[in-house]
């Protein structure tokens, strides 16, 4: 037991405890003092850094500058010009108001403070050394503030021999950067390690510029494959960029989210953004974004950690459903990478929705599609099966139901129509044209006023199917079909079992089935939509979509995995020979379809070839 009696800790063994929790490394030291210039209104942070910034980190910014008597309060514990009272602290707009920085920075290292305001003539710094502090003293100085930082975690050494090679330091002081780069487009950014320049970036205020800033920091690849966003609802304004689910990455390290400018890591926020891709992500796959989310500072609290990366928002739930609604909107009526967005006029086909704009090189978001008579459905009415498209589309798939070759009245006997028929260039277009033929019986090749349109047509009809069943299960539950015989399934005891358990998920999809015995199950009832299918198989699908996901999701999240398991086999296989009047029909259904640019597992549906496309194949005007 220790007999030492309760005292008071010197301050500099105060400030070298504090630094424990602010300063992890020289990539942390970059982050504190590119936000205080960021704060002081800066227009560009110069950042230089040594050894990885393990020997020295120079930051000069063009910002307000700090008046030569306040140098030496910069530099104390607890003493900030971001704050002033409590009603401050719980409506905080600026990315520092702690005043722990400075002090624990100077008190691991040997720091030199110089700054100057606009009104002054003179600049002046402060040196201190291990939390000494000297006097300020003049310095040719231009207006705005400078931070050298030398030698840190010089008087802690069990601090610094914990400090990773210079390679792996430069690594993650770049990633600082970078991340506060992204924040702030409107601000110059720049770095040198070891008197070389390792990249800069101008201030971007264009789409334009703004599209090649995300392009230089995060790579031409993303910046080429996102769809740039605006939305807004329930007092929440969210901007950026949201990668193609189709340019899905393996690994969650593009996945930036700010808000009110500072990048937090928030578990309610992240998921609601992986829910919103959950339909279109391939699996073990992580969508790319960055997004910018803006609210009012009172309906979040940043006083959460030392490091300010973690936030707790007073309303989660709110925040959580607006992410996975909003951007599941968007991303439902995204176009697949290759596909040229249609004109602005004079050509039908998806037009730009209110809220969501684009950038150059960006995919277009579009407002959600609708069949002829307004609905969401596809091949005519809800649950029809391709195979009947030839019987409602004698006059052309995708005619409007009331008019001959419909639903809603008797087939006239016509030819389908052709590309090249003048009547039907005089009409309007549909987006993906009409059907010229199929290729290895699995693809269908299409030609439209955008160019060459080449179909998966498992990947498409999969999603046409997987998304007329979820409309279904919104509306009114699943259309479903009795089996005049029912039919026994053999299973392993544990999938009975697992079958017994979740009878009433199966039975929201659709799929009702009763335990038949020790080993075999028995199958009553089927989708409607896929009555045609083996109903063996959909169970064994069912039950293998169960055991995959698992019972960390809800019953939404199940019922959903059920059919799109099921949509998957249900819907058109490759080897299948279509007559043109289906193709055309499947043509018409992805264009009425959301989220139709990829399939239930993330892969792309169809992609379009463009005349500039094409012309490059052939070497053509060259």
């Amino acid at each position: 037991m220790s007999t030492r009696g309760i005292h008071p800790l010197p301050d500099n063994l105060i400030d070298q405890i504090a630094a424990g929790e602010v300063v992890e490394r020289p990539g942390s030291v970059v982050k504190e003092l590119v936000e205080n210039s960021l704060d002081a209104g800066a227009g560009r942070i110069e950042v230089q850094i040594e050894r990885g910034g393990k020997q020295r980190i120079r930051i000069a910014d063009d910002g307000g500058g700090i008046p030569p008597g306040e140098l030496e309060l910069a530099l104390r514990r607890h003493a900030t010009s971001k704050l002033t009272g409590l009603e401050e602290l719980e409506r905080i707009a600026s990315l520092g108001f702690r005043g722990e920085a400075l002090p624990s920075i100077a008190a691991v290292s040997r720091l030199t403070l110089a700054s100057r305001t606009a009104d002054d003539e003179l600049g002046y710094q402060l040196r201190c050394d291990g939390g000494a502090l000297g006097a300020p003293e003049p310095v040719a100085q231009l207006p705005g503030t400078t931070v050298t930082v030398d030698d840190l975690f010089y008087n802690t050494p069990g601090r610094r021999k914990f400090l990773r090679t210079e390679r792996t330091e430069l690594y993650h002081v770049q990633e600082a950067l970078r991340r506060l780069a992204l924040s702030r487009f409107d601000v110059g950014f720049s770095l040198a390690h070891q008197g070389r320049r390792l990249w800069s970036v101008a201030p971007a205020v264009s789409e334009t510029e703004r599209h090649e800033r995300l392009a230089e920091l995060l790579g031409r690849a993303f910046a080429d494959h996102a769809l740039a966003v605006e939305l807004e609802g329930a007092g929440l304004q969210l901007s950026g960029w949201l990668g193609l689910p189709t340019a899905a990455r393996r690994q969650g390290d593009l996945q930036y989210l700010f808000v009110n400018g500072r990048l937090v890591r928030d578990r309610g926020a992240a998921h609601g953004i992986r829910q919103a891709y959950s339909d279109c992500l391939y699996r073990d796959h992580y969508p790319a974004y960055v997004l910018f989310l803006e609210m009012d500072p009172a309906r979040v609290d940043v006083n959460v950690h030392p490091m300010k990366h973690e936030v707790r928002f007073r309303d989660g739930r709110t925040v959580h459903d607006f992410l996975a609604r909003r951007i599941a909107d968007a991303l439902a009526t995204v176009d697949p990478a290759g596909a040229a967005a249609p004109a602005a006029t004079g050509s039908p086909g998806r037009a730009p929705s209110a809220g969501v704009g684009t950038a150059p090189g960006a995919a277009s978001a579009v407002a959600p599609r609708a069949g002829a008579d307004g609905s969401q459905g596809g091949t005519a009415e809800l649950g029809l099966p391709l195979a009947e498209a030839r019987q409602l589309y004698g006059g052309g798939a995708g005619a409007p139901a009331g008019t001959p070759g419909s639903a809603g009245a008797p087939a006239a006997p016509a030819e389908p129509a052709t590309p090249g028929d003048p009547a039907t260039r005089q009409e309007a277009e549909p987006e993906l044209g009409h059907a010229v033929g199929q290729i290895r019986d699995a693809y269908i090749l299409a030609e439209s006023q955008r160019g060459l349109v080449v179909v998966d047509m498992h990947a498409a009809h999969e999603r046409v199917v997987y998304e007329r069943m979820k409309a279904q299960l919104a509306a009114s539950g699943i259309a479903t079909q009795s089996l005049l015989v029912p039919v026994s399934v053999p299973v392993p005891p544990a999938e009975a079992e697992r079958v017994e358990l979740h009878a009433a998920t199966l039975a929201q999809a659709g799929l009702e089935v009763d335990r038949a015995g020790p080993e075999s199950v028995r199958v009553h009832r089927v989708p409607a939509l896929l009555a045609e299918a083996d109903a063996a198989a959909l169970v064994r699908d069912a039950v293998a979509a169960l055991e995959a996901e698992g019972a960390g999701g809800g019953v939404e999240d199940r019922v959903h995995a059920l059919l799109a398991q099921m949509a998957c086999h249900g819907s058109v296989r490759a080897g299948r020979r279509l007559e043109r009047a289906e193709m055309d029909a499947l043509l018409r259904d992805i264009e009425r379809t959301p989220r139709a640019a990829q399939c239930n597992h993330g892969r792309p549906t169809y992609t379009v070839l463009d005349d500039e496309a094409l012309a490059r194949l052939f070497m053509r005007g060259r």
